[in-house]
């Protein structure tokens, strides 16, 4: 990797943190609150080592090949965190790898990560992905339809319901993205209200490069960003 690639990445995630500061600042929140996951799919794992020596250890992936192929070629200490959709057939290789399933959306696949918890002696942890904005190309269940789902699945043994997560729309304008993440924080808000077993909600998995200084004033606990940190997606995943 050349030099000047290394220098974007510290550059970018210094830029990147600023900006979290400062948004954590306005809301009247501790930099220490929100956890920043850099997104790394389509990445070769040399710009992730960047990452990682930068300070990064919360990597996010949208596929499961992607985890699988990276695992063993970075540090034992990161944290792996799948946030794409997830397919029953593939929990299989993944529960005992990563740090927390952001892409839960059903009680199939619910109960899915649950059998294979139980087959190797886990507890995972997962939130429930919420289709706040109701767009049909994207995976979640509908905010009125978030609890529950997640009262039907708190008692599935080897899970540990963290909290919700949800993919606002692309926008020019972070703005316009602001009720969708204060919706989510309502809901949040509400179930947490309710104290059932086997729940935390604590985690709000909201925000991306565009939108997430606004997602972290609305109660964000964890953003997501990928171009932020890393410049346009490369499809041809290199090594």
């Amino acid at each position: 990797m050349s030099e000047e690639t290394i220098t974007d990445i510290r550059e970018n995630l210094r830029q990147v943190r600023d900006h979290m500061a400062e948004h954590c600042a306005a809301a009247g929140r501790s930099l220490s609150d929100v956890t920043l996951i850099a997104v790394s799919k389509t990445k070769p794992v040399s710009m992730m080592r960047e990452a990682y020596d930068a300070g990064i250890r919360d990597f996010g992936e949208n596929r499961v090949q992607e985890i699988l192929e990276k695992y063993d070629q970075m540090p034992s200490d990161v944290r792996w965190h799948l946030i794409g959709h997830l397919q029953t057939n593939k929990v299989k290789y993944i529960v005992d790898k990563v740090e927390m399933i952001h892409s839960v959306d059903s009680v199939h696949l619910a109960e899915a990560i649950s059998k294979e918890a139980v087959k190797k002696g886990l507890r995972v942890k997962i939130l429930v992905q919420v289709n706040v904005a109701g767009e049909e190309t994207k995976f979640g269940v509908a905010p009125e339809d978030a609890e529950r789902l997640v009262e039907t699945i708190r008692a599935l043994p080897g899970l540990q319901i963290e909290g919700l997560m949800t993919v606002a729309p692309y926008v020019e304008d972070q703005e316009d993205n602001r009720d969708i993440f204060a919706k989510l924080c309502k809901v949040i808000l509400d179930i947490r209200e309710k104290n059932h077993d086997n729940i935390n909600m604590h985690v709000l998995s909201m925000g991306m490069t565009g939108d997430y200084g606004v997602a972290i004033e609305e109660g964000s606990t964890m953003i997501r960003v990928g171009t932020g940190i890393f410049g346009a997606r490369n499809y041809r995943i290199k090594g």
